[in-house]
């Protein structure tokens, strides 16, 4: 007599591929939290990394109340370029370090060579790279922006700009900072080849706080940051990884 029910020991159907899928996520996952874990290490070790962007930030912005007067008036018509011309600047401070010294100690050979995903490394150092150097210019930016004499109903915009520009940026850096490794004078050639891709973010970044300081809508700028952070985030990882296979393959 048959029985529909399948012989003892045999394999249910879609077994293999689900464990497989299961498989790979852990891996995925696994590698991304020791890349996060080093990353975050190696920063604490070397304070300045993530300090001196933040201090650069605040230094400049302060600056500027001296320079051009303490006229409330002025001071409210040049905050959003104010911050966000500094804001630029302070995570392009940074970018140099995003592969320099995994470049000059053999590490960044190793993970070349590792056969992991290098993509999803370079991923792993720019989002820790963010939160050391752009998210600490997120918490401080409502107290410049108050110094500024920036509106406070303007401020949440302000976060939330720098939020998905700085993150753009960073990404953006990615592949500059990538394209420069190990050549001299890196930062000069970095600083030309992200300063222009940089445009975009700095345009509808500024016209989203100067539009929400005038009482206007900044539902359009928002989303064009938005999908400037997403295009970012699906091309940035897979082109910095071929410049930096390319770049540890010709010092090799």
């Amino acid at each position: 007599m048959n029985s529909d029910k399948p012989a003892t020991g045999s394999p249910v159907p879609g077994s293999g591929e689900s464990a497989g899928v299961e498989s790979t996520t852990v891996g995925i996952v696994s590698l991304i939290g020791c890349i996060v874990r080093r990353e975050w290490l190696v920063a604490l070790r070397n304070p300045g990394q993530w300090v001196n962007p933040l201090l650069f930030f605040i230094v400049v912005v302060s600056l500027f109340p001296l320079g051009v007067g303490p006229s409330p008036s002025t001071l409210a018509s040049i905050a959003p370029g104010v911050l966000w011309v500094s804001a630029l600047l302070a995570v392009l401070l940074s970018l140099g370090a995003l592969f320099d010294a995994d470049y000059a100690d053999g590490t960044l050979e190793q993970l070349v060579l590792s056969g992991q995903s290098l993509p999803l490394i370079v991923l792993a150092k720019v989002l820790v790279h963010w939160l050391l150097s752009g998210l600490p210019l997120l918490f401080v930016s409502p107290l410049l922006a108050l110094l500024l004499n920036l509106p406070v109903h303007a401020i949440p915009v302000l976060m939330v700009s720098l939020f998905l520009g700085t993150l753009t940026l960073s990404f953006v850096g990615a592949i500059g900072a990538a394209l420069t490794v190990g050549l001299n004078q890196a930062g000069v050639l970095l600083s030309l080849l992200v300063l222009p891709l940089s445009v975009p973010v700095l345009i509808f970044g500024s016209s989203a706080v100067v539009a929400a300081a005038s009482g206007l809508g900044v539902a359009g700028q928002l989303l064009v940051l938005a999908a400037l952070l997403l295009l970012a985030l699906a091309l940035a990882p897979l082109t910095a990884a071929l410049a930096l296979r390319i770049g540890v393959s010709g010092s090799s």
